[in-house]
């Protein structure tokens, strides 16, 4: 939920600056402004809490702490690639297949009831997957119009 506060709070501040500062809305722009700060938000939770995290991924899959730290770090890396004209299309791409690649151990922490804030297993089970699939999708749809498309 707070990613996509993040997301929409910086769209419509970065909409109104643009339009102050340029005469224009700039959508495109805005949008990657605020996928931007999402992505930097949400890299922000990998180092926090990374032992909840950790949580998050199969007991079979090795090195979880590390792969939450990369997972974060390329968060980053993807939130500063967007304002680079010739990476952003290839980087919005990039975004969508990492989206995509999460998303099942979004579900699999929704089984285990994990609350990855507290490194617990009474977080909100799998009622939350009707929030976060859907979006998931929106996160998607929304590289895709502000980093590919536009």
């Amino acid at each position: 939920m707070k990613p996509l506060l993040v997301l929409v709070t910086v769209f419509f501040l970065s909409i109104i600056i643009a339009k102050v500062a340029f005469g224009n809305y700039h959508f495109a722009l805005s949008g990657r402004i605020s996928l931007s700060a999402m992505l930097l938000f949400s890299a922000i939770g990998h180092f926090a809490f990374n032992k909840g995290m950790s949580l998050m991924i199969p007991v079979f899959i090795p090195y979880k702490a590390e792969l939450v730290y990369l997972t974060g770090v390329l968060e980053m890396l993807f939130a500063v690639a967007l304002f680079f004209p010739d990476y952003r299309i290839s980087v919005g791409w990039l975004i969508i297949g990492f989206l995509l690649l999460v998303l099942p151990f979004n579900i699999y922490a929704s089984l285990k009831h994990i609350d990855y804030q507290k490194a617990t297993f009474d977080g909100n089970g799998v009622g939350y997957l009707w929030f976060r699939i859907p979006l998931q999708i929106l996160f998607i749809l929304w590289t895709y119009f502000s980093a590919i498309k536009y």
